[in-house]
Order: structure tokens, then sequence, then C-alpha cells
């Protein structure tokens, strides 16, 4: 026999997370940052290939950045309000663990960038590894999101949330 499992959301927290503008400040952020990273990862793979939009590709990399960083912030902001905790919390530990990775090789690429530290070819290798990684953290988000879709609480369970929300 299986051991209950952990819900993602107690009745409190999904009350806080349906009543939060930051929920819908994520599910916009979310698919524009996924459409700036196909477009960015055209450019890339047209240099890698070709040799040709160098600039272009250099540069949606750190357009590709700027947008992970904002969806960073607000969805720090996001689990404040619905767990009362920055990063880390219980439901989503281990896709904020993999979104350090994440961070640390897009910020590795600004850096080498900035400083022009390697070749254009090898910063954009190192923008192909940051994707990878971003590609991953963004599948452990999109299961984590249908996990909390398919977790039905109880009609009892809210109802209780919500009257102590009320006192």
């Amino acid at each position: 026999m299986n051991p209950p499992k952990t819900p993602l959301y107690t009745p409190e927290e999904r009350l806080r997370r349906d009543a939060s503008v930051w929920t819908l400040v994520q599910g916009v952020l979310a698919p524009v940052q996924f459409l700036v990273f196909l477009v960015s990862l055209y450019f890339v793979t047209r240099c890698l290939m070709t040799g040709e939009g160098e600039q272009w590709a250099l540069a949606s990399v750190v357009v590709k950045t700027l947008c992970l960083y904002t969806i960073m912030i607000t969805g720090c902001i996001w689990e404040k309000v619905v767990f009362d905790k920055y990063l880390f919390a219980r439901s989503f530990f281990w896709e904020d663990v993999f979104s350090m990775l994440v961070l640390a090789l897009h910020t590795a690429y600004l850096v080498v960038w900035w400083q022009g530290i390697w070749s254009p070819v090898e910063q954009l290798w190192l923008a192909v590894a940051a994707y990878a990684t971003y590609c991953i953290n963004a599948l452990q988000f999109i299961l984590k999101l249908r996990a909390a879709r398919l977790e039905k609480p109880s009609t009892d369970n809210v109802l209780m949330a919500q009257a102590g929300s009320a006192t």
C-alpha cells in the first residue's frame, strides 16, 4: 500500500495562490519567456550552423536572460505570498534548486558576453548549455502545474480554510 501523498498546496496555500495577482503574472510571463527562448534558440542555432547573425544571436540570449531574471524575481514574490518563503518552499524545492543552476549558467553567459572573455561561438555554446537546463527546469514546472491541476482539493478542506482565514 502506498503512503498518503503530501498535497502540493494546503487549503490555505491554495486560497492564497488563487487570490494572488502574482499567479496571473507568472501565468503570463512563463509563455512570454518561452516565446523569447524559441526566438533566441532560432538565432543561436542559425549562427552556430551558418555563422550568420552573430550579433542577433548574442543579443537574443541577453534578452532571454533578462526575461529569466524577471520571472525568477516575480516567482520568488509568488512563493512568498503563497508559501511564506521566497525560495525553496516545500512544494517547489527541487524546481528551485535546479533553477539556481539555470540562473548560474545564464549569469555566466552575461559575464562572458559583457567582458568579451570568450569568443562569440564559445559564448553561444554556453547559451546552449543554459538553454538545456532551462528546458529541463521548464519541464519540472509544467509537470508540477499538471500535478496541481490533477490534485482535487476537497470542498470541505477549502470551506474550512476559508472559514479559518475569515477569523
